[in-house]
């Protein structure tokens, strides 16, 4: 006998078990459908202008109670948690892809906007949401918060295709991976039970996090990039992982410590991006993906979250609310917050209607749902609406208003692709060099490269086929060169080729030749 009552007891816990290998293959099923039909979609977004975002919510609510796929779900802290983590994913590949150059000159006025800006933004909706609609003025200063805060996925997708002066995309971007901060602080802080914190109270949480956060997000990146760039990793594919691994890290860490995760990932990513890591392009392209993933990950369940039969009676106060966020709030907090800076106002007008809203707004929105706080459901829908229909209007006339302003810049020259391979034994650097089609590479010759002793092109690969080259070979657009470099000179070397890039053959006396060449004429 007692050797058949474990049997059944086993059998009686295996039919109770929740998940099982089929449902495991149905899910799988289901994720990998709902992937390609993103994908899918993604090329037809781009045809019509239309956001991706959208499209993704759209996959959601078909596929929600009110759809064809009929699946309730209605579970805000799981939708909170997984948006948690999409957004760490975007914020770390969006840092990977900011260049320090153009960021540099932007922070001041980034930083302005990211928190005087959000304060000023944050008031002036709050105001508009309580004497328009009718709304409570807790619940008023959550909308006014969850909605200040400019979506780092929407901002990076759309600006990345534009031809914009590198002022006007470096303060945006920055700003978009700065005020996620200190907007989770002020919608937790509104969110919570009980009676409100003093304003200086909020500021000076607001200022110690972003502190411990930047703290901890810039000696991660640091640390990272110099292990990567002095350890040889096995196998190329492992850098994209410890890459990506290593901006978790700063998130985590920088949470952990009672600080701005959100703003240590961002800054983590942007110091590792502009290292100069071995095998660049191949993690650049591996946190693209993931990047992708979370955000279809990511709005697929904030559409499967939202019910549409239960937005109507939402639909006009989010109407007004935006109408007072995107035509007042934004544009006074971008001239308030601009006006030491004297930024022509055809990149202020650029500015204000660039303040794109994305998932970050509608998952912040979860958090009174989480805390419980009366008319939190009415709060994420006037917020989900809000966002549809004004990201449907700035999304695809930001190119147009651009046009329009005169701000295009396409005279700028292509940067290379260089991607580095550490070569451990010997104690150098093999090159991949890929000249693009707006280079200034193009019809310089090998020896008016004038690469520094100790690095040499060994090889051109163009049209398919590979040849060494003489010092009187002229590079052509779409030619693949490899270098090889030793370790001194290596960064020497790289930039080198980025000024030729650049400027030409000419770019010594063009001012271009990068800070090694200006040492060695001084």
């Amino acid at each position: 006998m007692c050797l058949f009552q474990p049997t059944s007891h086993v059998s009686s816990v295996r039919k109770e078990r929740p998940l099982t290998v089929h449902h495991l293959n149905q899910l799988l099923l289901v994720c990998s459908l709902v992937l390609l039909v993103a994908v899918a979609a993604v090329r037809i977004s781009s045809r019509s202008g239309l956001p991706s975002l959208l499209v993704y919510l759209a996959i959601g609510i078909a596929m929600g109670q009110d759809g064809l796929g009929d699946i309730h779900f209605d579970n805000a802290e799981l939708t909170q948690v997984i948006g948690y983590a999409a957004l760490v994913v975007i914020l770390a590949e969006g840092g990977l892809g900011t260049k320090w150059t153009e960021i540099r000159p932007a922070l001041p006025a980034a930083s302005a906007l990211a928190l005087a800006g959000v304060a000023v933004s944050v008031g002036v909706t709050a105001a508009g949401a309580h004497y328009l609609t009718g709304l409570e003025w807790r619940q008023a200063l959550i909308i006014g918060a969850v909605v200040s805060s400019t979506d780092a996925a929407a901002v990076f997708s759309v600006l990345r295709r534009i031809p914009l002066p590198a002022r006007i995309t470096g303060t945006l971007e920055a700003e978009s991976g700065f005020n996620d901060a200190p907007v989770v602080i002020l919608v937790v802080a509104f969110s919570t039970a009980g009676p409100m914190e003093h304003w200086y109270v909020l500021l000076g949480e607001i200022l110690l996090e972003l502190a411990i956060g930047a703290a901890i997000g810039l000696a991660v990146g640091w640390l990272g990039s110099w292990g990567l760039r002095h350890v040889a990793l096995p196998a190329s594919g492992l850098y994209p992982i410890a890459v990506m691994a290593i901006a978790v890290t700063a998130y985590a860490a920088g949470a952990m410590a009672h600080g701005s995760g959100f703003l240590a990932v961002y800054l983590a990513a942007m110091v590792m991006g502009n290292a100069r890591l071995p095998h660049w392009p191949a993690t650049r392209g591996f946190a693209d993906g993931l990047g992708w993933i979370a955000q279809i990950g990511m709005f697929v369940l904030l559409g499967l979250l939202v019910t549409p039969h239960e937005l109507g009676d939402d639909i006009l106060p989010a109407l007004l609310i935006g109408l007072v966020l995107t035509m007042v709030a934004r544009p006074l907090s971008v001239v308030l917050c601009l006006l030491p800076f004297r930024v022509p106002w055809q990149e202020q007008t650029l500015m204000s209607w660039a303040g794109l809203r994305g998932a970050v707004p509608i998952i912040l929105a979860t958090i009174p749902m989480v805390e419980g706080v009366q008319g939190s459901q009415r709060i994420f829908n006037i917020v989900f609406v809000l966002v549809v229909v004004y990201t449907l209007v700035q999304g695809p006339t930001l190119p147009w208003l651009g046009r329009k302003l005169r701000l295009g810049d396409d005279s700028e020259a292509a940067d290379l692709g260089i991607e580095s391979a550490p070569l451990e034994r010997l104690s150098g650097h093999l090159l991949s060099v890929a000249i693009p089609k707006g280079s200034r590479m193009h019809g310089v010759e090998v020896a008016e490269l004038r690469l520094p002793a100790g690095s040499a092109v060994t090889l051109v690969v163009r049209d398919g086929t590979s040849f060494v080259p003489a010092p009187t070979t002229v590079l052509r657009r779409g030619d693949e060169l490899l270098v090889v470099a030793t370790d001194p000179v290596r960064d020497a070397a790289e930039e080198r080729l980025r000024a030729v890039g650049r400027g030409g053959k000419l770019a010594s006396w063009l001012g271009t030749g990068g800070a090694a060449e200006r040492r060695g004429a001084g």
